[in-house]
């Protein structure tokens, strides 16, 4: 169903983990959130790199771009619970955009962000031929907010005193050296930049719990929200395209899974 909405607290009209949200509006404007009401935010901005986005006659971006600001990772930190983690999607590091991914950590540092890890995303046997050298990773950039939460158990307090009551700051295990994953096919996907929900999948398994409410600020194709939702987290997604918001719509008719749609004011 479609309603309208002012502000998202910590239930957000989610019921159980069972629902999704998908917000049609601008995912840069987080005011309709409470303090402290998100468990995770994972999200790929739409990156606005003019050089890199374009080659000869194609155009390999063709939803609007943007680039992030201080007020950006401000808002960000304001909403995320201490402890918890922001997961950012970011391009591959290149001679056109790698003052802006400098900036980014600044940007972050600057809002309360603790630098956590960076794990590439390799696109199983996709290349891309672009550029001066042929790609096929993205760069996955991961902060938490202060001192990360504890999740992962700690195997030898836990032996010593034989329980499973001890647990150690960071992430559930130890994150590994690439996520290696296959992108959607062509005929597949309804984004340009549409994530596998299999590789949000393992991000929710190593940065969050169930039931934890995680955000995606640019929810493009839905992945996170039908990945979050088949892992028994409760999602946001926000989408400022009203089209791609009602091909959400359709993919969760189709999957059979619910979904509430919210308007922003």
């Amino acid at each position: 169903y479609e309603i309208s909405c002012s502000l998202v607290g910590s239930e957000m009209c989610i019921r159980d983990s069972q629902e999704a949200v998908l917000i049609e509006g601008d995912g840069r404007d987080l005011t309709m959130f409470n303090d402290k009401s998100i468990d995770c935010i994972i999200t790929d901005h739409p990156w606005d790199d003019k050089k890199s986005n374009k080659g000869g006659s194609r155009n390999f971006t063709n939803y609007s771009t943007f680039q992030y600001n201080q007020e950006d990772f401000k808002e960000k930190a304001r909403i995320l619970k201490d402890g918890h983690f922001l997961v950012e999607f970011i391009p591959s590091e290149n001679a056109n955009n790698y003052k802006y991914l400098f900036q980014l950590k600044e940007f972050a540092e600057k809002a309360g962000f603790k630098y956590y890890a960076k794990v590439p995303w390799k696109k199983g046997t996709f290349i891309a031929n672009t550029g001066r050298t042929s790609k096929n990773t993205e760069d996955i950039m991961i902060f938490t907010k202060g001192k990360a939460i504890s999740l992962k158990p700690d195997a030898k307090k836990n032996k010593a005193s034989n329980s499973q009551d001890w647990f150690m700051s960071g992430a559930k295990k130890m994150l590994p050296t690439v996520f290696d994953v296959q992108p959607p096919s062509k005929k597949d996907r309804i984004h340009q930049s549409e994530k596998p929900h299999q590789l949000i999948h393992q991000l929710l398994e190593y940065f969050t719990n169930e039931n934890d409410i995680i955000l995606d600020q640019f929810a493009g194709s839905g992945s996170t929200l039908i990945a979050a939702q088949e892992s028994h987290r409760k999602a946001i997604g926000i989408e400022k395209d009203s089209n791609f918001c009602t091909k959400i719509k359709d993919r969760f008719k189709k999957e059979n899974l619910n979904l509430i749609v919210l308007r922003s004011q």
